[in-house]
């Protein structure tokens, strides 16, 4: 499968954000589906494979060369396309020399539920064979060996692989990001496979930035606002927090268990250094704390079972769920006070994004949910036929409970984030309304103020229109002007004065909508008796004022 390529944001100080996490392909996530990594619109529906007598290793081939041929050695169904399209070929024809070296952290926990000391392999070209010897001089004694592996290579994985016959589905889940949980080659009494690959949310340091610089500062903020600003929402890619200079990225926990009863191997590698995931050395030392920790000391002491050390691994993604909902909590707050004091459009973005985040974290947290019941209902097959398997899987039952219950706690935090959050949108929203109101309310005022104006300009208009109508008319027929004409100023007053007090008297009495107590007041008739009524209220009004100055008096 392509996947489109996204680019790093690079800062002008040469630091880059996580690139955006693709979208997971869910079909190509487990061995229960018989087509790996095939697509039927590009496949066409048609498959080509090798014959299966040439996917079979050669019977005189060494033991440490049947390596170099996985995974067609193992599994005949992943020809070099589908090798190839998983993303396994890339890194198996890497170049050893570009690659680097290969890093592989580990430890073993002995029979009685103690950690021994943590060691680490470099592999490079020409020293596969030197590792292949470590992982087959395993001591029996051990319950448990736990594999971390930094910058994974071609070789580790063709290595690791075919000596523990790992599906190549585990490799390409999380070379890929695809979330998956599944089982396989089940023996009873004698052990099986399983597989966890987990998406989780996680918090750092702002990349973007220097150290010790604010929150707002001019390139932070602008990168910022040219994220914001998006004409999409991606919930796959990092969120920046400007309030705390942090951002939360997704992460990703892939581990890989062979329980067996003669001793169980872990294996877990992270994502490429570009992600800015969790580092396997870092996995490494929280195993060994965790080995120091004195409940789960007697957690490993009371149970033979080696799944409870991927169970203590899973707590890790519930510790960095938690510090980034609390990050994120902060920052909702921060953006609360922003939104009551002023309205900015940068902010409504912004609030639409977390948002759309929120609920994208629900997902992420019930897949959480999902795999921590996906341990509880996988019991080990090796440990059947032992005495203290009931109480094994009863201490398994409840660890696996309250992680649960730690991961319903994350859920209505969540949950509340999300009110909260729309109660804030909520109020950007009324906060905009209320600008409106106002707006409109100052048109409104402006609007009445050139009423006003546009009524006494009307007032003037008809006072002076009569008189224009006039001067039109016998503006040709006045002596005074003109030799041979009859018209006098005499004549033009005598027409021009009385035609505008008929045209005021008229205007005024239609203009007026009082309406009094009788119906008769509300007529044509009566409005157009305004100069008495005018006078009437004049005279009353001055014969109260006398009243009133003699009751003073």
């Amino acid at each position: 499968m392509n996947y489109p390529v996204f680019l790093p944001e690079i800062s002008p100080n040469g630091r880059s954000m996580p690139p955006r996490v693709p979208q997971g392909a869910h079909r190509h996530a487990a061995p229960s589906g018989p087509w790996p990594w095939a697509d039927l619109v590009e496949d066409g529906g048609l498959f080509v494979l090798k014959p299966l007598k040439e996917a079979l290793p050669n019977s005189s081939e060494k033991e440490k060369d049947l390596w170099r041929r996985y995974p067609s050695n193992l599994f005949p169904n992943w020809n070099i396309a589908r090798v190839g399209k998983s993303g396994i070929g890339e890194l198996i024809h890497t170049d050893p020399d570009k690659a680097g070296a290969c890093v592989i952290y580990y430890n073993d926990m002995t029979l009685d539920g103690q950690f021994t000391q943590p060691r680490e392999f470099s592999v490079r070209k020409g020293n596969e064979d030197e590792f292949w010897d470590i992982m087959k001089e395993r001591e029996r004694k051990n319950r448990v060996r736990v594999l971390f592996v930094e910058n994974l290579s071609g070789s580790v994985l063709q290595m690791l692989g075919t000596m523990f016959k790992i599906e190549p589905f585990f490799f390409s889940s999380s070379l890929n990001w695809i979330p998956s949980r599944y089982q396989e080659d089940v023996r009873q009494n004698q052990g099986d496979h399983i597989t966890i690959t987990l998406t989780f949310l996680r918090t750092m340091q702002n990349p973007m930035t220097a150290p010790n610089t604010p929150a707002t500062g001019g390139n932070f903020f602008s990168q910022t606002v040219s994220r914001v600003g998006t004409a999409t929402i991606d919930t796959q890619a990092p969120l920046t927090l400007r309030s705390n200079d942090r951002i939360l990225l997704l992460d990703l926990l892939a581990f890989h268990m062979v329980r067996d009863k003669d001793g169980s191997t872990i294996i877990s590698y992270p994502p490429a250094p570009e992600w800015k995931s969790t580092s396997a050395q870092y996995l490494h030392s929280r195993v060994r704390i965790a080995g120091e920790s004195v409940y789960w000391q007697s957690l490993f002491r009371s149970s033979k079972d080696p799944t409870l050390v991927m169970l203590c691994m899973l707590w890790y993604a519930l510790y960095a769920w938690d510090e980034a909902l609390e990050n994120l909590y902060v920052h909702i707050c921060w953006l609360e006070s922003r939104v009551l004091v002023r309205n900015d459009i940068h902010l409504t973005r912004e609030l639409h994004i977390i948002r759309a985040s929120l609920l994208h974290y629900a997902s992420l947290l019930e897949s959480f949910r999902k795999t921590v019941f996906f341990l509880r209902n996988t019991p080990n097959p090796a440990m059947q036929d032992l005495p203290d398997f009931n109480d094994s899987t009863q201490i398994m039952n409840r660890e696996c409970d309250t992680l649960v219950s730690e991961i319903d706690r994350l859920e209505m935090f969540r949950g509340m984030q999300e009110m909260r959050l729309a109660n804030v949108i909520n109020l950007a929203f009324a906060s905009v309304n209320l600008d409106d109101s106002r707006y409109m309310q100052r048109l409104s005022a402006a609007a009445f103020r050139d009423g006003a104006a546009m009524k006494q300009i009307s007032y003037l208009t008809m006072i002076f229109l009569p008189a224009s109508f006039v001067a039109s008319l016998f503006g040709m027929n006045i002596n005074s002007l003109q030799d041979s004409t009859h018209g006098t100023w005499a004549h033009y007053l005598e027409i021009a004065i009385p035609l505008t007090a008929l045209t005021i008297w008229i205007a005024v009495g239609l203009h007026s909508n009082r309406v009094g107590r009788d119906e008769s007041e509300g007529s044509v008739l009566y409005r157009l008796q305004w100069p008495l009524h005018f006078v009437t209220r004049l005279m009353r009004r001055s014969g109260k004022r006398e009243d009133a100055f003699e009751g003073v008096v």
